[in-house]
């Protein structure tokens, strides 16, 4: 696979070189923005595989970023990268779009993975901050939970629905193929099935109908 076009966006022009030195070699670093508009104006202009997007920048959130690139733009994806693990700042992000949650003290190594792995479609969180997510999806009101014999639910098998689960609950493909013994592309299949039963288009649409139903 190609390396992955990413543009930084992040208010302190430190941080930026630093990622930018670090990960030149495994990604191509093809711009730069340290503010809400600038940022807005790149990523439509350079329509990069992934944007590394801080939560926090002086002209307003990183969400106002991902609200108006995501309207024009729904294919570009977002990495969240930020000091701030407040339950708020993830939560909000991942309800703006992001496909992925990472703190500032993840590793060079980490970093770089991250990146490949949403720009190939996999959704990336810390697993404790996978939690926060869980969590603000199942948390709408009651009145929204299903009866116990949901339709959709009963046309799923029973794999497919140990494959729902554990992507509700933050897993990697990955990580699911080792935890069921199957492989990474059998995991796939069982994804593009459940998506095409349940007519939803994309994992994050997937979490939430999980979540909706408590199945994490």
């Amino acid at each position: 696979m190609s390396m992955p076009r990413v543009v930084l966006v992040d208010d302190h022009g430190i941080f930026r070189s630093g990622v930018r030195s670090e990960l030149g070699r495994q990604v191509e670093v093809v711009g730069e923005a340290e503010d809400v508009q600038p940022a807005i104006e790149l990523i439509s202009e350079l329509l990069p595989d992934v944007v590394l997007l801080d939560v926090h920048l002086p002209g307003g959130g990183g969400q106002a970023v991902l609200q108006a690139v995501k309207a024009r733009h729904p294919e570009v994806k977002f990495l969240a990268l930020s000091a701030s693990d407040a339950p708020e700042d993830v939560i909000a992000v991942i309800r703006a779009g992001a496909r992925g949650y990472v703190t500032k003290t993840i590793s060079t190594a980490e970093l770089a993975d991250a990146v490949k792995r949403v720009a190939a479609g996999d959704a990336v969180f810390s697993h404790r901050l996978a939690g926060f997510v869980l969590d603000a999806f199942a948390s709408g009101p009651t009145a929204d939970v299903k009866p116990s014999v949901d339709p959709e639910l009963e046309q799923l098998t029973s794999r497919e629905r140990e494959v729902l689960r554990l992507i509700a609950q933050g897993y990697t493909y990955k990580e699911i193929a080792r935890e069921l013994f199957i492989s990474v592309k059998t995991v796939e299949s069982h994804v593009s099935s459940v998506l095409r039963k349940l007519q939803l288009s994309t994992r994050h649409q997937l979490t939430r109908w999980a979540t909706e139903r408590r199945l994490a």
